[in-house]
């Protein structure tokens, strides 16, 4: 028997966690633009009253953000997934399954670590063969446009601090993403 370490408990303690949940036996319902976009109000909705927004991408079967709750971390990803769910119901007329039971999270320790996280949601879709570049895939924050909260002032770097941050551009890989990749996988592989 394995045992999985206990989740640490996530209050209104202005952490910022990397979250990853899958849709229920991982159906690719994102592929379908309606439910896209739906899931997009859903998240956005929330957003700056529970929590704030740094990275972000929606999968066909699963999504992954950066994020800073104002509430306690459940509370946040529970008005993400059962909001969208209540609302698939009343607006796509959906009466199915939508959500995996749970959600994966990682607390971010530091700006090498948000980095790596950041990076990771960047290359999902590139990885999964959804684009060539990770500017293109419009259910990113890569994707130019979309807004975002800043970086936490904690987790910014000493030389990054005072410039602009808080946009969709993505920088230059720091490490080889491969790398990157292969780590988190790794991680939460154990956690679903």
């Amino acid at each position: 028997m394995v045992l999985k370490p206990a989740r640490e408990h996530a209050t209104n303690n202005a952490q910022t966690y990397f979250v990853t949940s899958d849709t229920w036996e991982r159906r690719a319902l994102f592929n379908v633009e309606s439910w896209a976009r739906l899931f997009f109000k859903t998240l956005l909705s929330h957003r700056g009253e529970s929590y704030l927004l740094h990275e972000f991408v929606l999968m066909p079967n699963h999504f992954h953000l950066l994020m800073t709750p104002l509430v306690a971390l459940e509370k946040a990803v529970q008005l993400i997934k059962g909001g969208f769910s209540y609302q698939a119901k009343k607006e796509l007329g959906s009466n199915m399954e939508i959500w995996r039971r749970g959600f994966a999270d990682h607390r971010i320790r530091d700006y090498e670590d948000y980095d790596k996280h950041r990076h990771y949601i960047h290359l999902n879709p590139v990885k999964k063969h959804l684009c060539t570049s990770p500017a293109e895939f419009q259910y990113s924050s890569s994707f130019p446009g979309w807004k975002l909260d800043p970086i936490p002032q904690g987790l910014k770097p000493e030389d990054f601090i005072g410039t602009v941050s808080g946009t969709a551009e993505a920088v230059p890989f720091q490490s080889n993403s491969t790398d990157i990749i292969q780590e988190i996988e790794k991680e939460y592989a154990t956690q679903r």
